[in-house]
């Protein structure tokens, strides 16, 4: 699913647009293709966020669209083997979510200012893919990884997530990437709450990542998400603690950290979607929808086969 955002400002959709470092006094915006830039860099300063806050029967709806993108996961799970190709696993997941849950695919057609549509119903991201990469005729051999985002819109409202596979018998430094992975989102997650800052979510993946050997890809970020695909707040992946947008109940954006094996930098496939780490180097990504409760967070994207939260997550502050 063309889910991540490149990080501020953000465009309408808020997605394909400039990167920033919040311990710049200013941010720097780039094209969104490394190999053809569209425009020069240009210094802008930082803005308050619109935020839209989501109602009590808002979020209802927001529950429901969030359970559907999960369940696909959950339907495609026993699909994902060697042999398998990620075009099959796009037209079991586009039938799944149009014949069964009676939803419409978000990624399918989405056509950002300047991109052709993209083409397929789910994103499947292999090995050194970092984000978008779009399903095709590959069987996924025995040791691959590979990321399946999916994103469902039911009743006008979008649910968002994706899970990391190991294909077959994955080396112990594949399986030790995908579950560093998924605990740095858990490290951000775990942090939300009302009063809190953008920034410190942020910071807890970073510190999380680099003290364990990893990198955190900067230029994509979480994003909010309701009865748009991408909505404001931008949810950066790094950061510095007690900066950016402080947190109300009612905002509901994703946290979906891409971590590297390798150095952060990537690069962009001539398909003009397909995000790559640019050292070849393996590339990871996990991602929750979350509400702002009144007290902590809410996960939004839960179903019967979502992974449990690792055990540093305190019972009491994990949604049920």
């Amino acid at each position: 699913m063309p889910s991540a955002s490149w990080c501020w400002p953000p465009p309408t959709p808020a997605w394909w647009s400039g990167k920033t470092d919040p311990s710049a006094h200013g941010t720097k915006t780039h094209s969104r293709a490394p190999r053809q830039p569209r425009h020069r860099a240009k210094a802008v300063n930082l803005r308050p966020m619109t935020i839209t806050i989501k109602t009590g029967a808002d979020i209802d709806a927001m529950r429901i669209a969030g359970r559907l993108a999960s369940e696909v996961l959950d339907m495609l799970t026993p699909h994902v083997k060697p042999g398998v190709t990620t075009e099959h696993l796009d037209k079991l997941a586009h039938d799944y979510i149009v014949n069964v849950q009676q939803a419409i695919p978000a990624p399918l057609n989405y056509q950002p200012p300047g991109y052709t549509p993209y083409p397929k119903s789910i994103c499947t991201s292999i090995n050194h893919q970092v984000c978008h990469g779009i399903p095709n005729d590959r069987p996924l051999k025995n040791g691959d990884i590979v990321n399946i985002d999916v994103t469902v819109i039911k009743d006008g409202w979008h649910g968002d997530t994706s899970r990391m596979f190991v294909v077959g018998e994955g080396s112990i430094a594949a399986k030790r990437l995908c579950n560093f992975t998924y605990e740095a989102m858990w490290k951000g997650i775990q942090k939300v709450k009302p009063g809190i800052r953008l920034g410190d979510i942020g910071h807890a993946i970073q510190t999380f990542a680099e003290s364990n050997g990893f990198s955190v890809v900067r230029e994509f970020c979480g994003h909010g998400i309701g009865q748009k695909f991408h909505e404001e707040p931008q949810v950066l992946h790094y950061g510095r603690p007690g900066t950016l947008e402080e947190l109300v109940a009612g905002m509901v954006f994703t946290i979906e950290p891409m971590i590297n094996a390798g150095r952060r930098e990537i690069g962009e496939m001539r398909d003009g979607w397909t995000i790559v780490t640019k050292d070849r180097s393996l590339s990871a990504q996990w991602e929750h929808t979350v509400l702002v409760t009144e007290t902590g967070y809410e996960i939004l994207t839960q179903s019967a086969g979502t992974p449990a939260p690792p055990a540093f997550v305190q019972p009491q502050t994990a949604s049920a």
